[in-house]
């Protein structure tokens, strides 16, 4: 798979929210930290703003715009930043399963999105890499999100069967295309981090040849060589956007990979260090550990305590 899929493959999004907002006059209405998970919304009628916890800049919203907040921090929206907000879990306690709330009568604004649940010991790092907020407003890409926006939102209003399952599917739709329009958009806003190296031609080469074929024996040169550049600009640039030298980001997500597996399947360690280009399962739990702070065993017994916890929950 692409870089894009493989990392929303292990987050596993689940969309368990699939709701409508309506607000009419002057609102402020401030939303909770939502940790481990991955908010998606699109602005159907009026505007207001969006301040996202601990991003300098307010974002101003319009009918048709498109907004994704993948970091799980505090964020309010508002008619105008200088009213006092009200919180917003009494409003949304109207429609815990679904459906349309309203804060003033909610004749002017009309938002409809989705909150996805993601899972694993690792979500932190993986939502990481995700820009803290994500905002589509080109006109050409609203209009390649409106069926989806729009199907949505009728499922949402009719309340008809099968509606809500429609509309998650709606939602994982509108996720994706969205992210996918940031990497897109990304050099002309001369974005930062790792959606502006999928977004550069030559370094996406280097990163789509770790996706595709993690376990092969990469070298810088090699990866030089697959993005059309030379071994010290590819890792001078790879590090200034990712963050990372290309060859620390490979083992990243080979340990990434494989804990998803060993916390998924029944596969023993060994077989899952051959299978990512490892010849020994010591070298394996020696980069496993160094990565992610735990034995290949410990992590697939974390994983075990968390999902049980999470099912007792």
């Amino acid at each position: 798979m692409d870089p894009l899929s493989d990392v929303l493959s292990l987050l596993k999004p689940r969309s368990y929210m699939s709701k409508g907002f309506e607000a009419g006059g002057d609102w402020s209405v401030q939303f909770p930290s939502h940790y481990q998970s991955i908010k998606c919304n699109a602005i159907i009628t009026g505007e207001c703003w969006l301040a996202v916890e601990s991003v300098p800049e307010p974002v101003h919203l319009k009918a048709g715009d498109c907004f994704v907040l993948p970091s799980g921090r505090p964020f309010r929206l508002a008619s105008d930043l200088s009213i006092s907000p009200v919180d917003a879990g009494p409003i949304f306690e109207q429609a815990r399963g679904g459906g349309t709330v309203s804060c003033n009568g909610g004749i002017d604004f009309f938002l409809t999105g989705s909150r996805f649940a993601v899972s694993g010991a690792n979500a932190p790092t993986l939502l990481a890499m995700l820009p803290p907020v994500v905002h589509i407003s080109k006109e050409s890409d609203k209009d390649s999100l409106r069926w989806a926006v729009e199907q949505m939102m009728q499922e949402l209003r009719d309340e008809r069967p099968g509606g809500l399952l429609i509309a998650q599917h709606m939602a994982h739709m509108m996720l994706v295309q969205a992210l996918r329009m940031h990497v897109d958009n990304a050099p002309e806003r001369g974005a930062s981090g790792w959606f502006a190296a999928l977004a550069d031609k030559q370094l996406a080469k280097a990163l789509n040849a770790m996706h595709e074929n993690p376990a092969h024996r990469w070298t810088v040169q090699t990866l030089a060589e697959r993005a059309g550049m030379s071994r010290s600009v590819f890792s001078l640039k790879f590090k200034q956007a990712v963050g990372s030298a290309p060859l620390e980001y490979l083992t990243r997500w080979r340990m990434l990979l494989a804990g998803d597996r060993l916390a998924n399947g029944n596969e023993p360690v060994s077989t899952v260090a051959l299978s990512l280009g490892y010849e020994s399962e010591s070298a394996f739990s020696t980069a496993f550990k160094r990565t992610l702070g735990c034995s290949p065993r410990q992590y697939g017994q974390i994983e075990a305590g968390e999902e049980n916890t999470a099912i007792a929950e």
